[in-house]
């Protein structure tokens, strides 16, 4: 089994190039109406779809309101990633922290409002 999240919104020009300049995903398909992304490496895909699209069933329709909606994107080495995205610009929504769960992350914003924490697992503090 594979799960494949998606997300339908009207900025999938806005939502590509923030994915593909700013983390580095790669194009799995595009068409006028929806985008599928993966990961660098190819391991994981999201996809983005445009509201209200005719080829669409009443259940895909809907667009996204910006809230309720996370990802998280596990790295070996956060603090390369954070401190690369830095140097593009990028606004960080939540600073580099370390967790007393063991989190070591900070979080950024893409263009549908969604949350994407950057996260390397490190061992609980003790």
């Amino acid at each position: 089994m594979k799960l494949n999240a998606g997300i339908i919104t009207d900025k999938l020009n806005e939502t590509k190039a923030f994915y593909t300049e700013v983390l580095n995903f790669g194009i799995t398909f595009e068409n006028d109406f929806y985008l599928l992304l993966h990961t660098p490496g190819g391991g994981e895909e999201i996809g983005f779809l445009l509201p209200d699209h005719p080829t669409q069933r009443p259940l895909f329709q809907s667009a996204f309101n910006g809230k309720g909606v996370y990802l998280t994107i596990e790295v070996p080495n956060v603090d390369v990633h954070y401190e690369n995205l830095k140097k593009k610009g990028v606004p960080i929504v939540v600073e580099l922290r370390n967790e007393p769960w063991g989190d070591r992350h900070f979080a950024i914003k893409d263009p549908n409002g969604i949350g994407i924490d950057i996260v390397t697992y490190t061992a609980p503090e003790e």
